[in-house]
């Protein structure tokens, strides 16, 4: 454990002192002693106010409770419902009509394009993620079951497999960039004559630039729907030397947007974790940041891309960033942090600590010093979760004011995403983005935490439908599509982000192919995906459908009823047969310890966990609470015992170990399942679920990561 320090009347971790002092504040003019009086300051300021925010959630959610527990057994009267949540505050006004009017927003936040969300802890995902704003079409094709799954066991390049990605390929540039006569398997070479490309494009104006010689290009640019192809050409490469054109790959831009996320995809619950991602934060805003690995027997070491230089067909070079454009997701306003201690001992705020350091971070990508900027509009990128209501979107309006005072920023320099992942935030929407309209550039859908927090606040009213029929219910599609649609009225379109969530199967791109191009049908411009090969291919869905003109055609409809919302997902009576249960609590419980054994055991916080059936989903903690609410739900209402829950852990426990049987760093449950700290946690997550505050697992998690810390050492 860290020792502690003095600074303006706070104790602050020395490690997190001596990081702040001689890292990140040097090479901003901002002396130590000021920044820690203005953060003493905040925290004075705020701290008192995020208490009691905290409160009301827990005031709301016990008024709720004795609603339901007074109506047991009776059919839910919606009418009724809707105005005792007006009455206890839970539903507010709705905001008369306005617009978004976040300024200095960069290009990529208004363009249409995959995102990535990668764990800040990790700096080689990061960096993958980084840098996974340029993607291989030919490896994400080979690679991948995109096609069709490669051959068990088989090695080295195969002809037929890369024939077939080749012309998956050229269809897709037939429809994406298509020419004025022929097919793009038709040509033979290309080159640039007073500034036109030939063969000519069917839309000259797709043609924006090119490396090389202009009669013998090395690579050819274009545009589509506002994302570029470049065409790679060199006949002396492998592939290209046996391709008419020449063509050795199409490089496609596909992350045009990451989320680097102190969050849910982290185990960070101390001091020593919170300095070591703000400086994998602080990394990523010089440009500085490396991660070296051994891959095939050597040793690589990554960095952030450069800019991709080219020249337009007028003959003027310019360049496009390497990068994708990097958000960082704070945390919410639940957790405090050990790692600073207030004047009357008790632990800070994380997420106010997270929204000074953040930001003080990213003042270095607005420096002299770094060569590969970031936000080329100046701007710094928060996304704010599990906000609950309007209140809450306030006071980090607020916060955000007050650390660009602290900062010496120009008001709504900070921009914040606002993740719709709580009921509250869901049913009052437009209202939360009132509250941050000068500096929301993102909103977004989430399943996951999203059910996690309906089933918790609805957990009295009865027992919910399984979890795998959950993406079926009224209120989940009334929730889609009215983020959508109050996106669109409070003019998001043009001025930001408006997402939809995680595709969790990176080993199911065929899949992710046939079913994501529903996120922009639906007019959302980004969507998240698990990896930088999936955003390589969910690219390909921002070519099939124009989302601006998808947008256009949204724009104006009504938002789904507000009744449809608050539908709550009961399950009818006698649906929930003896061999649902037991395939539900399976399917749960191995969800669970599966993430759990590598959050406390090994500070894991996402990872690609194998599920009941061996397939690899890449799991955090959203998926937790879910599971984990769902089966406190059940218990509640009888539907299983807490024997058949035990019984049931006991069995997966049995399971997960031998999935991660290949692991030397794992530890297994089994047989002295109650001895292990890990086993410990999952148990506690269900069994006190109802009772954690709006059904989350961080308190729990944190508790039980700690006493395996202390345990190290």
């Amino acid at each position: 454990m860290s020792s502690m320090v003095d600074r303006a009347g706070m104790a602050v971790a020395d490690v997190l002192a001596d990081f702040i002092e001689a890292q990140a504040l040097p090479g901003l003019g901002l002396a130590a002693g000021d920044f820690w009086r203005g953060l003493s300051e905040l925290m004075a300021r705020f701290s008192p106010e995020n208490r009691r925010l905290l409160a009301i959630r827990d005031d709301l959610q016990a008024r709720i409770d004795g609603w339901h527990e007074e109506r047991r057994g009776q059919r839910l009267d919606s009418a009724a419902y809707r105005a005792f949540l007006t009455s206890i505050g839970y539903l507010v006004p709705e905001p008369p009509p306005f617009r978004v009017e976040p300024k200095n927003v960069d290009d990529e936040v208004v363009s249409a394009g995959p995102q990535l969300v990668v764990p800040v802890l990790n700096a080689r995902f990061a960096l993958n993620a980084a840098n996974a704003r340029w993607g291989s079409l030919y490896d994400a094709l080979y690679g991948t079951d995109a096609i069709a799954p490669p051959a068990a066991g088989s090695r080295g390049y195969d002809p037929a497999r890369g024939a077939k990605v080749i012309a998956y390929a050229k269809d897709f540039l037939d429809h994406a960039v298509p020419l004025a006569a022929g097919r793009h398997a038709d040509v033979t070479a290309w080159a640039i004559a007073d500034g036109k490309l030939a063969p000519a494009l069917a839309d000259p104006s797709q043609f924006v630039g090119y490396r090389g010689e202009p009669g013998n290009p090395q690579a050819v640019l274009l545009r589509h729907h506002g994302l570029h192809l470049e065409l790679l050409l060199d006949r002396k490469h492998p592939v290209g030397k046996t391709d008419r054109a020449g063509l050795a790959d199409i490089v496609v831009e596909a992350a045009l947007t990451t989320i680097i996320d102190f969050e849910d995809s982290i185990a960070a619950v101390d001091a020593a974790d919170k300095t070591a991602a703000y400086a994998n934060w602080l990394g990523l805003n010089r440009g500085e940041l490396q991660a070296t690995f051994a891959k095939d027997g050597s040793s690589l070491t990554r960095r952030l891309e450069p800019d991709r230089a080219y020249v337009s067909p007028q003959g003027r070079p310019f360049e496009l960033p390497g990068r994708s454009l990097l958000f960082v997701r704070n945390v919410g306003h639940l957790m405090t942090t050990p790692a600073v201690r207030l004047a009357d001992g008790s632990d800070a705020p994380e997420g106010i600590l997270d929204a000074a350091v953040t930001s003080l971070i990213a003042l270095h990508d607005r420096g002299e010093r770094n060569r590969l900027r970031n936000s080329r509009k100046g701007s710094i990128y928060i996304v704010k979760p599990k906000m609950h209501g309007p209140a809450e979107a306030d006071f980090t309006n607020r916060l955000f004011d007050a650390v660009e005072d602290l900062l010496r920023l120009p008001r709504h320099t900070i921009k914040v995403g606002v993740m719709d992942e709580e009921r509250r935030t869901s049913a009052n929407l437009a209202a939360v983005i009132a509250a941050v309209k000068h500096r929301v550039v993102f909103i977004n859908t989430g399943f996951l935490d999203r059910t996690g927090d309906e089933i918790h606040t609805s957990m009295r009213a009865g027992a919910v439908v399984p979890k795998g029929e959950m993406r079926n219910q009224a209120w989940i599609k009334a929730y889609e599509a009215r983020n959508v649609a109050i996106g669109l009225a409070c003019g998001l379109n043009g001025q930001g982000q408006i997402g939809k969530g995680m595709w969790t199967a990176p080993d199911r791109m065929a899949d992710m192919l046939q079913q994501k191009v529903a996120h922009p049908q639906a007019g959302a411009n980004t969507a998240w995906v698990p990896s930088p090969t999936a955003a390589t291919l969910h690219a390909l869905h921002y070519h099939q459908v124009d989302v601006r003109a998808r947008q256009g055609e949204l724009t104006g409809q009504a938002a789904p009823a507000l009744e449809q919302l608050l539908t709550i997902p009961l399950a009818p009576d006698g649906s929930l047969t003896a061999e649902l249960i037991h395939r539900e609590l399976e399917n749960n419980t191995q969800s669970i310890l599966g993430y759990v054994v590598r959050w406390i055991d090994l500070g894991i916080g996402c990872s690609k966990v194998p599920d009941i059936n061996d397939v690899g989903l890449m799991e955090d903690r959203a998926t937790l609470r879910i599971s984990a609410q769902h089966i406190a739900n059940w218990l509640m209402h009888g539907i299983c015992t807490r024997a058949d829950v035990e019984q049931a852990l006991r069995r997966m426990a049995v399971k997960v170990d031998r999935q991660n049987a290949g692991d030397p760093a794992y530890r297994p449950m089994a047989p002295g399942f109650e001895a292990g700290l890990a086993f410990q946690a999952a148990c506690a997550l269900i069994f006190q679920g109802a009772q954690e505050p709006n059904g989350y697992t961080e308190p729990l998690l944190h508790s039980y990561r700690l006493q395996v810390k202390r345990r190290a050492g």
